[in-house]
């Protein structure tokens, strides 16, 4: 039986999930700082493309990957994080300005690791199939030991999907997450990518359902309109996207390399 996270994380599709997730973790003020003031994504116009291309790539080599790539894939976001770090430059949500970060922070690794282990399983099941309870533990249970590489605290990175719920619901508790102008402008970046119009419906497609995934109160926070006119489009999108899966080949609807990890596992 194949793990459950090479399951999910071998679908094209999940995709879907990926803004929901960028959104959740850039709701973090000190997540968000890290990204707006060290990274390219609002550089050019392919830079949001291009930064979601590498970061899916490292997730497909740390699932799919030998060994080499994924000791690769892991130095490699190790080195992304010791370069980042700075002062947060405006007050947002607890934080004063001035507040120190760092992408080595414990408390940021795990964040970003939780806004995954939520929101691929989510669009796997939204859009491919469901979970079972068992599975949504063993998703969460295999994905533990990379944030706890990248330094997040081993007793507080969740094996289970409950203590996952837990854990985001004590973070969103604390008050450490609230969106601010760098996470606006970066919402832009991510939503209304400068390529958009080569992605044709596709862009909206992804808006509607990267929107519609987000927790209501965070689209607020982020003055994102939601109406019942957006409520109705995401109703059609869904089952018109998990149809279109249905329909697809492997050869297409799966990551090349998690068509080459199952023919290696499989020898």
């Amino acid at each position: 039986m194949p793990l459950i996270s090479r399951r999910i994380n071998a679908e094209r599709i999940v995709l879907f999930g990926w803004g929901r997730a960028i959104l959740m973790q850039l709701a973090h003020p000190l997540v968000a700082a890290g990204v707006h003031e060290h990274s390219g994504f609002r550089a050019t116009p392919w830079a949001a493309v291009t930064r979601l291309y590498h970061t899916v790539h490292a997730m497909l080599a740390l699932t799919f990957g030998t060994p080499a790539e994924y000791a690769r894939a892991m130095d490699g976001i190790r080195a992304i994080h010791r370069r980042v770090n700075g002062v947060l430059l405006d007050d947002t949500g607890r934080f004063p300005a001035g507040t120190p970060y760092t992408a080595e922070d414990p408390d940021l690794v795990l964040w970003v690791h939780l806004t995954l282990m939520e929101s691929l399983p989510l669009a796997y099941e939204l859009l491919v199939g469901t979970l079972t309870p068992a599975e949504r533990d063993d998703y969460c249970a295999e994905a533990a030991s990379a944030p706890i590489e990248l330094g997040a605290r081993p007793a507080e990175v969740p094996h289970s999907w409950d203590d996952a719920q837990r854990c985001i619901a004590r973070v969103r508790a604390s008050g450490a997450i609230a969106v601010g102008r760098d996470a606006r402008r970066l919402c832009r970046s991510v939503l209304h990518p400068s390529v958009g119009w080569l992605l044709g419906p596709t862009a909206w497609i992804n808006r509607t359902v990267t929107v519609g995934l987000l927790p209501a109160d965070l689209r607020e926070q982020y003055h994102l309109e939601w109406t019942a006119r957006h409520q109705r489009a995401f109703n059609v999108i869904v089952p018109m996207l998990r149809t279109s899966r249905r329909a697809l080949p492997d050869v297409i609807a799966l990551w090349p390399e998690a068509r080459r990890g199952e023919r290696a596992a499989s020898q």
